[in-house]
C-alpha cells in the first residue's frame, strides 16, 4: 500500500514544472504509547479544556484564540481572522537557491519529507532536477506554503528521489552563547591529547541506522508482556556514573595503557622518516 502524501503541488526548476508529492520521512506511530487512566475506576480519563474562573467546560464552538497584552487582559481573535493571515499559496515548491549541502548548519533542520513525482507525466522532469544536483553536488533552498505556514525547506537528492527538510526560522534557533558561556578556554596538548586521538581512531566507523536499537521501546515492551501475564516487576535503582577523578589515568585506561607503560601511543613511521635499505 503506497503512503498518503502529506502534500501535494508542483516543484519548479526555471521554466521546468513537475508534480510532486511530499511524503513524512519518520514517524513516532510505532512507539509503545500509554492512555491515562483513573487508578480508582480503570476507566480511561477523558481531557476538557476549563474555565480558569468559573470551572465549568468550554466546548470547542466556544473556543477562540487570545494573545495576552496584560496579565489576565486578552485581544481575541475568531478564527476567520486568524485564517485572513495565512498567506496565500499557489502549491509550489519555488527553487530560490543552489548551495553546497555543507553550507547549512545543520541545527536549522527542522523534520524531512520524501519528495517524489505525484504523476507519470513528470517523472522524466524529476529524474531531470535530480541528476542535476547529483552532477554538481548541490542543494536547493526553496520556499511555499506548508501547513498553513510559509516555509524554507533544503531540497537534496536522496536515493531514487529527493528529500526536504523544513527549515527553522533565524529566530526560532537560540544562541549557542548562553550554552557555552561558563565553557574554560583550555589549551589541551601533549600526552593527553595524544591519548584522546588514540581513542578516536582505534573506535573510528561508519553510521549504520539499524546498529542502534531503541532499548527503551523494547524494554516497555517487555514490561506490557510481563504484565498482562502477571509476572513479578522488577524495580532497579538508578546507576549514577562515577566520578572522574583523574583525566589522564581515565584517558590511559580508556587507551589500554595501564600499568608502567603510560606514554602515549607511538604514531606510525612514515615512509619518509623510516631509514633507506642499502642498494
Amino acid at each position: 500500500m503506497s503512503p498518503r502524501a502529506q502534500w501535494k503541488g508542483y516543484l519548479q526548476f526555471g521554466l521546468v514544472t513537475c508534480p510532486v508529492a511530499l511524503y513524512t520521512a519518520t514517524s513516532t506511530s510505532e512507539r509503545v504509547s500509554f492512555h491515562t487512566i483513573n487508578r480508582a475506576t480503570g476507566n480511561r480519563v477523558r481531557r476538557e479544556f476549563i474555565d480558569s474562573s468559573t470551572g465549568k467546560a468550554v466546548g470547542r464552538e466556544d473556543q477562540v484564540k487570545g494573545y495576552e497584552v496584560g496579565k489576565d487582559d486578552y485581544v481575541i481573535f475568531e478564527p476567520d481572522e486568524v485564517a485572513a493571515v495565512v498567506p496565500g499559496s499557489d502549491k509550489t515548491l519555488h527553487l530560490q537557491a543552489f548551495v553546497a549541502y555543507a553550507d547549512i548548519d545543520d541545527v536549522y533542520f527542522d523534520k524531512p519529507y520524501y519528495l517524489a513525482p505525484s504523476d507519470r507525466g513528470s517523472e522524466e522532469a524529476f529524474v531531470l532536477i535530480r541528476a542535476g544536483m547529483q552532477k554538481k553536488k548541490a542543494a536547493a533552498i526553496a520556499r511555499t506554503v506548508l501547513f498553513r505556514r510559509l516555509r524554507t525547506l533544503l531540497i537534496r537528492p536522496y536515493d531514487k528521489g529527493l528529500i526536504a527538510t523544513t527549515l527553522n526560522y533565524d529566530y526560532e534557533v537560540r544562541s549557542a552563547d548562553k550554552a557555552f558561556e561558563d565553557v574554560p578556554d583550555i589549551k589541551i596538548k601533549g600526552e593527553m591529547l595524544d591519548l584522546a586521538k588514540h581513542i578516536i581512531a582505534t573506535k573510528s566507523g561508519t553510521f549504520d541506522a539499524q546498529a542502534f536499537d531503541d532499548r527503551y521501546e523494547a524494554a516497555l515492551t517487555e514490561l506490557i508482556k510481563a504484565k498482562i501475564e502477571g509476572r513479578k516487576i522488577t524495580v532497579r535503582k538508578e546507576r549514577k556514573p562515577e566520578k572522574v577523578v583523574d583525566l589522564m589515568e581515565a584517558l590511559r585506561q580508556s587507551a589500554g595503557v595501564t600499568g608502567e607503560k603510560k606514554r602515549a601511543p607511538k604514531r606510525a613511521a612514515s615512509n619518509a622518516s623510516r631509514p633507506r635499505k642499502a642498494g
